[in-house]
């Protein structure tokens, strides 16, 4: 398993809407990235910044934030956890 080091988090993005509240279907290219998402790992955080997240949560985070990373076929990202906006 990943293990983020310093102050890093470790998400799980949450799925693209693929049909809306009416019910029509919303074509690949019209997707918007998702900004929610699950905290998968947590890295120990800095000497002067604990974590303030924990595995498990729901966040919110900016829309360019992280680095993408695949592994085992699944999609991640690796952000700091200043990058994170809230918890959910």
């Amino acid at each position: 398993m990943i293990r983020p080091l310093a102050d890093r988090v470790l998400v799980e993005p949450k799925e693209a809407e693929t049909k809306t509240a009416s019910g029509l279907y919303i074509p690949d290219t019209a997707k918007e990235k998702p900004q929610q998402g699950v905290v998968v790992a947590c890295g120990p955080g800095k000497k002067d910044e604990p974590m303030e997240v924990k595995v498990g949560d729901v966040v919110l985070y900016g829309k360019y934030a992280g680095q993408e990373v695949t592994f085992e076929d699944r999609k991640y990202l690796i952000m700091k956890q200043s990058d994170i906006l809230a918890t959910l």
